[in-house]
């Protein structure tokens, strides 16, 4: 692109606090901040072309948070809660059967009693009108792709991307210059794999003294069942079958209001075999005879993907930096056993909220919020992500069978001893990316052809996502070293890229253009091509890439897929 000294100078605007993202977390801050200070001028940027176009989740909600937030909110007609949870089942599937694991074995924090099935865009859409409603500026459509610091380093604000630059990195005739975002703090939540997340990580090494981050890709299905089979409330979730005993996962089955069924598949991304496909397990999945027969005369709705933090409290890194926080996702506050992790997320926008009004108040900015970091470990977010500390590291060592068993019973001693389990914190060891392991070792697995109707092919899946990039742009999935891509994601990994990914953002294809076959490690002529436009911002290949050579970044704003109620 560009010199910056040829483009014109960005307008800027001043905030108390800016906040990133229009998440759980960031919505949940600036209501707080307002609550605390009326006066406090906060603004959010939501890289969706609407609040909740990019929230996908589940989703159980456990209602902690909005309660302490929003004390009164079950007299508001429009809030989104209007599902509680009325069963409770935990399956380990075989091939054709399903092994019941009863309640009382399970550690009361995996009670799902008392909580909510929702759509977490919708929830998000309503904490959103509640902020506007106290003065907050939300900006959707405005992707944020810059820090900016001041000369001693610290963080004073944000960029918007700049808008109609074309293919070849050049203004075109459409081209906008982004926005600066000045504010005395700023907030970091841009969920999961946040593309300025991870600069602050890396910059201000904030993950110094913590254990790698680990994630899952949740994968997940909107349908409108048989009204005879729709149970309001009913909440299942299994692992096992078709995931092998060394690959971690699971699944989720939940029922809505409206005849609506939210169906979802997590596929931890520590897995070892390049040949496995998420979103065809997910798809053989369905096919399992418990699970098939409710979607009989069903139609799907929607579709979308998203990756999902699993380290919990070892991987959680440094929260703060001179001049913000990192909230929500971004800070990885996802508890893996519970498959829950927006209660946590508005917790910590909270906590960090209630830090920044005290600096505000003190004449204090851009300097560290200590205060967050030091005591979210003793808030209930701390308790809810300390008591299953080891459910993922034992799974992730033991296997599915043994590990899930053993963290069972590490969970119950740590909930019966107030956290305290005779196995410490555990360690995770390596990062995800560096699990994989060459194609050699394995044999391609062979997926069933969709139906179209159970079972569906990946191009029709994004259809459903609404997902839309304008192809006359930069490619936001940065690939540093083709050559690196070829001689080792290709003919040492076996082109796992074109499996990892839910979109079929990837392939490789042959000199005649043909998509290789797995299997397939090297062919004359082979190119490795981007289909930037299918991307459903899952950030999978951020995370996956055995040699981190794809770096995820935001499009212009607005794009990308839009979940109506996900």
């Amino acid at each position: 692109m560009a010199d910056g000294a040829d483009l014109p100078e960005r307008e800027s605007m001043e905030f108390d606090v800016v906040v990133v993202g229009a998440g759980p977390a960031g919505l949940a801050a600036a209501i707080r901040l307002k609550q605390l200070d009326p006066d406090c001028s906060v603004v959010v940027l939501e890289k969706g072309p609407e609040v909740g176009a990019h929230i996908l989740s589940g989703a159980v909600v456990d209602p902690i948070a909005v309660n302490r937030l929003i004390p009164d909110w079950k007299d508001d007609p429009d809030h989104p809660f209007k599902t509680p949870v009325t069963k409770d089942r935990f399956f380990f599937l075989t091939r054709n059967g399903a092994i019941p694991l009863p309640n009382f074995a399970m550690p009361p924090l995996m009670n799902n009693h008392g909580n909510y099935v929702v759509s977490l865009g919708n929830v998000c859409r309503w904490l959103a009108a509640r902020a506007e409603a106290m003065g907050v500026e939300i900006y959707p459509g405005f992707a944020a792709s810059e820090v900016l610091y001041d000369d001693n380093g610290a963080v004073i604000g944000v960029a918007t991307g700049d808008m109609g630059v074309t293919k070849d990195g050049e203004p075109g005739p459409a081209y906008q210059r982004g926005m600066a975002l000045m504010g005395k703090y700023v907030f970091i939540s841009e969920g999961v794999r946040g593309s300025l997340a991870k600069q602050l990580i890396a910059r201000f090494d904030l993950a110094a003294e913590s254990e790698p981050q680990k994630f899952g890709i949740g994968l997940k299905e909107l349908w409108e069942i048989d009204p005879a089979k729709h149970k309001p409330g009913h909440v299942q979730h299994s692992f096992g079958w078709p995931l092998d005993s060394s690959t971690g996962g699971g699944s989720f089955l939940y029922h809505l209001e409206n005849n609506q069924v939210s169906v979802g598949f997590v596929v931890h991304l520590n897995y070892k075999n390049p040949y496995i496909s998420p979103f065809q397990e997910f798809q053989r999945f369905k096919s399992h005879p418990r699970i098939a027969e409710l979607f009989e005369g069903a139609k799907r709705i929607s579709y979308g993907a998203r990756a999902i933090t699993e380290g919990g409290w070892q991987s959680v890194p440094k929260l703060v930096f001179p001049g913000g926080a990192l909230l929500g996702c971004s800070a990885g506050f996802v508890n893996v056993p519970r498959i829950k992790g927006s209660h946590n997320a508005m917790l910590s926008g909270m906590l960090a909220a209630e830090k920044a009004h005290a600096a505000l108040a003190q004449g204090r900015s851009q300097d560290e919020l200590t205060e967050y970091d030091g005591e979210w470990r003793e808030s209930d977010i701390g308790k809810d992500l300390k008591t299953v500390r080891n459910a993922k590291p034992l799974w992730s060592r033991f296997g599915t069978p043994i590990g899930i068993a053993l963290g069972g019973i590490d969970m119950w001693i740590a909930t019966l001893l107030g956290g305290w389990s005779p196995l410490g914190s555990m360690k995770h060891g390596k990062p995800d990316y560096a699990a994989l392991e060459p194609a050699s070792k394995f044999k391609p697995i062979d997926y069933p052809k969709p139906d179209g109707t159970l079972t569906f092919d990946r191009l029709s899946s994004v259809f459903l996502s609404n997902t839309n990039h304008e192809e006359d742009q930069p490619t936001h999935l940065q690939l540093r070293d083709p050559e690196l891509q070829k001689t080792s994601e290709l003919e040492v990994y076996g082109g796992p890229s074109t499996r990892y990914c839910p979109a079929g953002v990837y392939e490789w294809v042959d000199a005649d253009g043909n998509a290789l076959p797995a299997g397939v490690l090297d062919a004359p002529g082979a190119r490795f091509v981007i289909n930037g436009q299918n991307c459903v911002h899952c950030k999978t290949c951020d995370i996956k890439d055995p040699n981190q050579n794809i770096n995820w970044v935001p499009p212009q704003g607005g794009e990308g897929p839009v979940y109506p109620n996900m």
